[in-house]
């Protein structure tokens, strides 16, 4: 139990320092969408931790607790009909609010970034969370449902289907909520198909959603940074070391990659 919440805890701290990578709000950053609209966006806040953190906390004092234990088991025979019953509707609903993300800007309907910068962030928030759901699943060894697999601890379709949500409520909540909601439903609709299907319990999908939430909040927190170190700036800016922290895992060692240009 302490090396499954050891691992979380540093997944969450490492989340945290990348939103106090955030440059200060005189710097300058090579992006037009981010000159206008000031780096207020990017600005990491600690009260955007609480939601995404409980979700995360519930499920890691769920691996032992058999209280949610057993509300894991009262939750699955709810939500199953039956043994033979299964859709696969989640395998594609995971990524439908990211799509929609670029289906909206195709049709006219504008977001907060262009194609490169939301591009950029996505895939930042993707690379985040699919090394922190391999390396958890790696270390806790949680057992399927449907015993096929002791990988079940957090569900990747759900960390997938809510970093898009994120994502998608992001770049279109100036435009209306309603984008985001309707992104933060399908999700939710994911997490619960993957119930209904017997591939995870409760846990593994409340999990899986505050490490997608996180990961996209926090590639929003690195975006100006990484937009600096990848892409050069215009101006000259007031930060004088430049760098890139990533996460790796090689299956047997998790850790941080940096990079710095002095």
């Amino acid at each position: 139990m302490i090396r499954q919440l050891s691992v979380i805890v540093l997944f969450l701290n490492m989340f945290t320092a990348y939103g106090q990578l955030v440059p200060a709000q005189n710097d300058s950053i090579n992006d037009s969408n981010i000159e206008e609209k000031g780096t207020n966006d990017y600005k990491f806040r600690y009260k955007q931790l609480i939601i995404p953190g409980a979700f995360i906390a519930y499920g890691a004092i769920g691996l032992n607790s058999t209280w949610i234990k057993s509300i894991n088991r009262d939750i699955r025979s709810r939500v199953r009909p039956g043994i033979d019953s299964r859709l696969t509707i989640d395998d594609f609903s995971r990524y439908v609010p990211v799509a929609t993300v670029y289906g909206l800007n195709l049709a006219g309907v504008q977001g907060k970034h262009n194609f490169k910068d939301r591009t950029v962030i996505i895939l930042t928030s993707l690379v985040l969370v699919n090394v922190t759901v391999a390396s958890l699943k790696e270390v806790v060894h949680v057992r399927r449902p449907d015993g096929t697999s002791n990988d079940s601890f957090p569900s990747g379709h759900t960390t997938s289907a809510f970093a898009g949500a994120e994502f998608l409520y992001q770049e279109y909540k100036d435009v209306s909520v309603w984008y985001g909601i309707g992104g933060y439903a399908i999700a939710a609709g994911t997490g619960i198909f993957r119930i209904y299907n017997d591939r995870h319990w409760f846990t593994d999908v409340i999990t899986g959603a505050g490490i997608g939430i996180l990961g996209t909040k926090a590639a929003y927190w690195m975006h100006p940074f990484i937009q600096r170190t990848l892409f050069g700036s215009k101006e000259k800016n007031n930060t004088k070391v430049s760098g890139l922290i990533l996460p790796f895992y090689n299956g047997q060692q998790v850790g941080l990659a940096v990079s710095a240009q002095f």
